[in-house]
């Protein structure tokens, strides 16, 4: 009797195990994560989570507003890094886009939204070698951790370290190559020249160097006439942007400086990303905006130095 016990125990408790492995497996993560939502004085707010942020350890490498008084009241975006991210971005391919991380501070109407990035979402988007649980917790300390968001569903481990949008669609490892130079020094300089200069309506909003020769741009993208509006980032916003809980983290794009190349992720990849739950076709789809991954791809490419072809 005693052995069809123990046999019956033994059975149970792999049962057991294998049960809770598949709900571990099948644990889903959303793109963005609400901080906090509430009233409150929008400047005031972003000296509180300024401030919130560098008692944390977070390093403030750039700010800047967006947009405003368009489709939201007003928006604000704080990007930082720390030594868990800096490292980070050195062990895996292309971790540097991972590396400065983005806040957005978000007015409609009466309500101020402050959100960022789901760490845990990016660090397997960017198949990166570490799950950013510090940064998340950090994160949660310094501004909070009410819910995440911008996904109905959300979607798995496994789904986010292969994902595209949809057959033919980019991947996190099919990036826009926008030029190449004799050295990384020369690359970067071309860049600080362009930037300021304001080439096809890009500009500087951070710079972030990282070992083994990765500099990392954020970039602000305002289109120099009408005719540009498909590179425009509060164009494209507009257009995307339409819930409830806002995605201002979004911003600003990065351009990596990864060696002796010039890239940046693809918009395809890092929009469809953020936006999984985004329609193909209809009202606030991807066909709204189906000029702008080539557009953006042609403005990077002339701040990046690159001969129009």
């Amino acid at each position: 009797m005693i052995r069809p016990f123990f046999s019956a125990a033994l059975v149970f408790g792999m049962l057991l195990l294998a049960v809770a492995g598949a709900i571990q497996a099948a644990e889903r993560y959303k793109p963005f994560v609400l901080a906090s939502r509430g009233l409150g004085d929008f400047e005031k707010k972003i000296e509180e989570t300024r401030d919130a942020l560098r008692m944390t350890g977070f390093e403030v490498l750039g700010e800047y507003m967006p947009y405003k008084d368009t489709f939201v009241d007003k928006a604000y975006v704080i990007v930082v890094t720390n030594d868990e991210l800096k490292k980070t971005a050195s062990m895996s391919q292309y971790g540097g886009f991972a590396a400065p991380w983005r806040i957005g501070i978000t007015k409609v109407g009466d309500e101020i939204q402050i959100a960022y990035p789901n760490p845990v979402y990016i660090a397997n988007a960017y198949r990166l070698n570490n799950d950013l649980n510090g940064v998340s917790e950090t994160l949660r300390k310094a501004l909070g951790a009410e819910e995440t968001f911008n996904s109905a569903k959300g979607m798995t481990t496994k789904k986010l370290r292969k994902y595209h949008y949809t057959f033919g669609m980019e991947y996190f490892i099919d990036p826009y190559e926008l030029a190449k130079y004799g050295s990384h020094a020369e690359a970067v300089a071309v860049l600080e020249k362009n930037l300021a200069a304001g080439v096809a309506g890009v500009t500087k909003v951070y710079r972030l160097d990282l070992p083994k020769d990765v500099t990392v741009f954020g970039v602000a993208r305002r289109a120099p006439s009408e005719d540009g509006k498909d590179m425009d980032e509060q164009h494209i916003m507009s257009v995307v942007d339409f819930s409830e809980l806002k995605g201002t983290a979004y911003l600003p794009y990065e351009i990596m400086v990864d060696g002796k190349k010039i890239i940046a992720l693809h918009m395809r990849f890092r929009m469809a990303l953020h936006y999984p739950d985004l329609k193909m076709v209809g009202e606030n789809s991807f066909m709204n905006i189906m000029p702008s991954p080539n557009a953006i791809f042609k403005a990077f490419k002339a701040v990046a130095g690159a001969p129009e072809t």
